[in-house]
């Protein structure tokens, strides 16, 4: 088999495209390989197909994957058809995307990598520049949103992640059951979900079943305007819910120890994780010590114990009995005589009908703060982002399920 033979098998080259020559530089580290179709051969118009004559050739050069240790570039004259349709196009080759720098097969190594590593790391390796890389991801994500038959999920979580400062966010709307990132919008403002819920058919709205999401109003408001029977289908997730009683179960114990440490008493020096983990996860020593204040008249003893019997509302199944439930321990709450628990008990009775909902539906935001974690590590592996739309970008690329690789 000589060399053109072997490139055209290699490269895989279909009717009527064949290789003209073959050229080692060996100066330059690279292989070039000329491509040429047959003469007389006729093309078709890229856009409608219709056979039209050649206008012109442009001179074109793809990266290929490489052979060896040396760097691999395919070249050819590209004809440009005078379409009567469509005017001049450049025709399409079928070893490459319109617009690319980088063969097919080329485009796909270098996503398999870009999952694994950043565009940084991935261009080192590959002997790309960062911009090179970076264009290789827009137009992954490009073609797997268009490829992409809907956005619409039965069951779905909204959640916010900070992508640069404390006060930087983006909002993601999550499939629950696919495990996917179906849509990232800018901030976290009522405004921020309209582009998603625009969307989205009448029959995909109809078709969300249950929606998580912690208790922000301008998400709700959203929602409400939308998605029909939202009232009916939002759960506040449990773990935001349970957030705002362990916050108030801290607040009570930063504050009674400023005040036992005056008296030199130091018992809750040392003790925040005690009163805000899972006494399941505490270890033996810690457990001890946990029995061992929860018992005693401490403040924060009784905002624990108070926090500690909310969470008896998971486990109902009917929803009026969980609301007499609630009714009891709000009593208890608002007896307390702690006013962050007073508070926080009061932000739940406002939003009791939506907590109920779990009992229905059985969601919470677990899937999406799984997501969170990815997208930490993708924010941690690339040092954080400065740009919001590269930012964004990096979350459906890694977490949207999209079909990222480029096809003929």
């Amino acid at each position: 088999m000589d060399d053109r033979a072997l490139y055209a098998t290699i490269l895989g080259l279909p009717e009527p495209w064949e290789v003209e020559r073959v050229e080692l530089k060996e100066d330059e580290g690279a292989v070039h390989v000329w491509v040429v179709p047959r003469p007389g051969t006729r093309f078709g118009c890229s856009d409608c197909g219709e056979v039209s004559p050649i206008y012109d050739h442009q001179e074109r050069s793809w990266r290929h994957l490489d052979t060896c240790q040396f760097r691999t570039l395919l070249h050819a004259r590209v004809p440009r058809l005078n379409c009567v349709t469509h005017g001049v196009k450049l025709l399409r080759v079928p070893w490459a995307e319109a617009h690319s720098r980088f063969t097919l097969l080329f485009e796909r190594l270098a996503i398999a990598w870009l999952k694994e590593a950043t565009p940084t790391a991935v261009a080192r390796r590959l002997g790309l520049t960062w911009e090179e890389a970076n264009g290789m991801v827009k137009r992954a994500v490009r073609r797997g949103l268009a490829r992409r038959s809907s956005a619409a999920g039965s069951r779905i979580g909204i959640d916010e992640h900070s992508y640069l400062r404390p006060h930087e966010y983006v909002t993601m709307v999550c499939d629950l059951d696919r495990r996917q990132v179906l849509y990232v919008g800018d901030d976290r403002r009522a405004e921020t979900l309209v582009p998603y819920f625009e969307g989205l058919t009448p029959e995909e709205l109809n078709g969300i079943t249950a929606i998580a999401m912690d208790m922000w109003d301008p998400y709700r408001k959203t929602v409400r305007a939308y998605v029909p029977d939202a009232d009916q289908k939002i759960v506040f997730d449990r773990f935001h819910v349970m957030q705002q009683l362990l916050e108030a179960v801290d607040a009570v114990r930063r504050h009674e120890h400023k005040e036992l440490l005056k008296q030199g008493d130091r018992r809750l020096t040392r003790t925040k994780y005690l009163w805000l983990m899972n006494p399941k996860r505490l270890s033996a020593a810690m457990r001890a010590e946990l029995d061992r204040l929860k018992t005693s008249t401490l403040k924060a003893a009784r905002a624990w114990a108070i926090k500690e019997a909310f969470q008896r509302l998971w486990d109902y199944r009917s929803i009026p009995a969980a609301r007499a439930f609630f009714h009891r321990w709000h009593q208890w709450a608002r007896r307390s005589r702690l006013t962050p628990i007073i508070q926080a008990a009061g932000t739940l009775a406002r939003h009791l009908e939506n907590i109920l909902t779990y009992l229905t539906h059985h969601i919470t935001n677990a899937v999406t703060e799984g997501l969170n974690a990815k997208i930490q590590w993708i924010k941690y592996s690339s040092r954080g982002f400065r740009d919001r739309e590269r930012f964004k970008l990096a979350i459906m690329f890694h977490c949207g399920g999209l079909d990222l690789e480029p096809r003929s």
